[in-house]
């Protein structure tokens, strides 16, 4: 088909190779450019020409670009998929294994108390939402920041760095998107907000300071929060079907969280949780996986995967 191309072209005198053809739009050419540097136009372009135009954005009932509308590439789960999956752990071999799983563990008493999670057996609605931002809010600073440092490793040494920045980029736009769909639910107060901007400051800083040290500690810690997180949606799951969080049975999904995930329009919470949570259960792997990598392999995981 090239060749045909090419040789149809060829065939006959096109108008942008004639000489004398383009010297008769010199003078309009030379016209142009002196008006444009007097300042006498209107516009530049014709913005309605294709090669011009700015790129219509999908837009909401308010008028805004819909939230993840220009998302990275991720996985796409099954209904079969998100139902298989389960509560694992690897269990620790070697202290820097022991030291990442004791730290989650402390984390995660500290955030049970903090968010009133332990408190009662059953959580309310306003209980889940609240942990469940705050606990995105952390969740996407990890790839973030190994993405950066990588990134900046990668410069600085002027080599290559294996194929991981884009995994960990997904990861932690995955982790905010599930951010942006809960706040679809509730607005947090200031006193929250507040909270999330003094923990982000420090665990930015701690993580980039750790992820500088031992790159292989870091992966293995977020490996271990995200066999938590997979345990939290687990349970809030139970309580979607037959505990206090009942409504999300039929409370509609957001558009955002249908049109990220590719759910039904008819998709409702449990849906959306169902989706989160096998999104938790990758990341597990990716990281657990990652850890056990050295700092300069091949990353195994495609865009997307």
């Amino acid at each position: 088909m090239i060749s045909a191309g090419v040789h149809s072209s060829a065939s006959k005198p096109s108008e942008y190779t004639n000489r004398d053809h383009h010297e008769d739009f010199e003078p309009a050419i030379q016209a142009n450019l002196k008006a444009i540097r007097k300042g006498e136009f209107k516009s530049v372009t014709n913005p309605d020409a294709q090669h011009f135009k700015k790129p219509t954005e999908p837009k909401n009932s308010a008028g805004e670009p819909i939230i993840g509308d220009t998302a990275l590439a991720h996985p796409i789960w099954s209904q079969e998929e998100v139902y298989d999956v389960n509560i694992t752990h690897k269990k620790p071999v070697g202290f820097i294994d022991n030291f990442a799983y004791l730290g989650v563990q402390t984390t995660r008493k500290v955030f049970d108390f903090l968010t009133g999670y332990n408190r009662t057996p059953s959580p309310s609605n306003a209980v889940w939402v609240n942990r469940l931002c705050f606990l995105e809010t952390v969740a996407g600073v990890p790839g973030m920041v190994a993405a950066m440092v990588r990134h900046l490793e990668s410069l600085r040494k002027m080599r290559r760095d294996h194929g991981w920045i884009h995994t960990l980029l997904e990861e932690a736009e995955n982790e905010r998107m599930h951010l942006m769909v809960f706040l679809q639910i509730k607005q947090p107060s200031l006193l929250f907000r507040l909270s999330v901007m003094s923990t982000q400051a420090i665990f930015v800083s701690g993580f980039s300071i750790a992820y500088l040290l031992s790159p292989k500690l870091c992966h293995r810690f977020v490996g271990y929060l995200e066999e938590e997180a997979v345990i939290t949606y687990t349970k809030l799951l139970q309580q979607i079907e037959d505990g206090g969080m009942q409504e999300w049975k039929t409370k509609p999904a957001s558009q955002i969280a249908i049109n990220y995930w590719r759910l039904s329009q008819e998709a409702t919470m449990k849906d959306v949780v169902l989706a989160i949570r096998a999104d938790e259960a990758h990341h597990r792997v990716v990281n657990h996986t990652l850890s056990s990598m050295r700092h300069d392999d091949y990353n195994p995981y495609k865009p997307g995967e």
